[in-house]
């Protein structure tokens, strides 16, 4: 027996689609963050700038996967579905490094809220403010504990839409073997 739509909530091209392309917009806008005032939450330098760079790359598979899915590649589609593992195992310890790292910084984030968003670290509030801006009202009106509760479930929820996705592009890749199996076996009937 062949499940057609296996635990999907969506059509499957269509829907894996949007979910893709969902995907790879907050990937985008995260990692624009990350980029832009990122060194407000990550204090040692490049740390910011990888993971930003990780969310690039999920933006890209989600791309590739979509271009995939748009043109029915067999070939694309089985790129995507060898690379998406490597991804999530990337973006798992991703995740866990963020959570910890915030977990470890907690009193630099606090000293920044409460010295005006101004960097930590930085020798005056005039010097700071022009050289790397201010850290984002809201993550402070917050407080912190709220800020790092949601972070978590940000991530686990990105996790979950990613395992998704690659879910998606696993049925997709099946669906395809499917139907050329069947037409190979009519063509062999009838040819």
């Amino acid at each position: 027996m062949w499940c057609d739509n296996c635990l999907l909530l969506f059509p499957l091209r269509t829907g894996a689609m949007v979910w893709m392309v969902f995907i790879a917009a907050y990937n985008l806008a995260g990692s624009i963050l990350l980029f832009q005032k990122g060194q407000f939450l990550f204090f040692d330098y490049p740390e910011a700038q990888i993971y930003g760079g990780i969310g690039m790359g999920v933006m890209s598979i989600c791309i590739l996967t979509v271009i995939g899915l748009a043109n029915d590649s067999y070939m694309f589609t089985r790129l995507c579905f060898f690379v998406w593992p490597i991804i999530l195992l990337v973006v798992a310890v991703r995740a866990a490094f963020m959570i910890f790292q915030l977990d470890r910084q907690q009193g630099k984030i606090v000293w920044e809220c409460n010295n005006g968003g101004q960097l930590w670290g930085t020798a005056g509030e005039a010097n700071s403010a022009s050289a790397n801006g201010t850290m984002p009202s809201g993550l402070c009106s917050a407080g912190f504990h709220s800020l790092y509760i949601a972070f978590v479930f940000s991530l686990a929820i990105d996790f979950a839409l990613q395992v998704y996705a690659y879910f998606m592009t696993w049925r997709f890749k099946k669906r395809i073997e499917h139907y050329y199996a069947l037409a190979t076996k009519e063509n062999n009937i009838y040819g």
